[in-house]
């Protein structure tokens, strides 16, 4: 049985661990429970059933434990930075199953394996292929669910916590790599490292769209014109980017139109 109230009380309870005044941590946060309201908008577009929904919200809830160590261990790093040298969904499991915290959330260990699947492979370029069943289905619910508030967060942190400076001038005259260009236009995941300005980072966060499972997401990006919003966020003030970006902007819209259709 999952008793999300109960869930959702012993995250609150975990996070007072934390200072909840640093910005990293208030982001973490926020987007925690986005991606909990992303999984029950899913779930009842898809008709889940009630233990799905509360199975899909509850590792919404956890899939991110991981990253509030990640400011004790690592100093005033940008979001997604932590992917180079601590990866936050392999700790959140340690955190989780070896280290016994699971039980604050949840005492029926029958979902255990599914729980542990789904967050090891939510921050993942792919999901294992070994993944299967129901956690395969969750996997890709938490994928999903994660992309779609991440979208949100894009456009409302600020730029400092996102890209690691706020110097807005900096980030407007920047180029895209064009391994990044050459991997949007290819329709596949940018790898973090990979990227090497935050333009590079910047058009990685858009790329996911090129990862999402459910087309019931991509009517909910079309309708808060969320891809559009993302790319224009930017002014864009370098010849060459200016010509990248039109080019990946038409691109995206050509993808989410041929997915939302489908």
């Amino acid at each position: 049985m999952i008793d999300i109230i109960k869930s959702e009380k012993a995250f609150k309870k975990y996070l007072e661990n934390y200072d909840l005044d640093d910005d990293r941590i208030k982001l973490k946060v926020t987007h925690t429970y986005g991606v909990v309201d992303a999984s029950q908008r899913l779930a009842q577009k898809l008709n889940l059933s009630k233990e799905d929904t509360d199975l899909s919200k509850l590792i919404a809830l956890l899939h991110d434990i991981g990253r509030f160590e990640q400011t004790k261990s690592i100093k005033g790093i940008y979001d997604n930075a932590d992917s180079y040298v601590f990866d936050h969904a392999d700790y959140g499991v340690k955190v989780l199953f070896e280290d016994g915290l699971i039980r604050e959330f949840i005492e029926d260990d029958s979902y255990d394996e599914i729980i542990k699947t789904a967050i090891l492979n939510h921050n993942k370029i792919k999901i294992d292929d070994a993944v299967e069943g129901r956690a395969l289905v969750h996997s890709k619910l938490i994928r999903d669910n994660d992309k779609m508030d991440n979208f949100r967060v894009k456009l409302t942190e600020n730029y400092k916590v996102l890209l690691g400076t706020d110097d807005i001038d900096f980030i407007e005259n920047e180029k895209i790599s064009d391994i990044i260009y050459e991997t949007f236009m290819s329709k596949k995941l940018v790898n973090i490292h990979d990227t090497k300005t935050c333009l590079d980072r910047w058009i990685g966060y858009i790329a996911f769209i090129f990862d999402i499972y459910y087309n019931e997401n991509f009517e909910y990006i079309k309708e808060k014109d969320l891809i559009n919003r993302c790319f224009d966020r930017i002014t864009y003030k370098n010849a060459d980017t200016i010509d990248k970006i039109t080019k990946m902007k038409k691109l995206a819209n050509e993808y989410i139109n041929e997915r939302n259709c489908s």
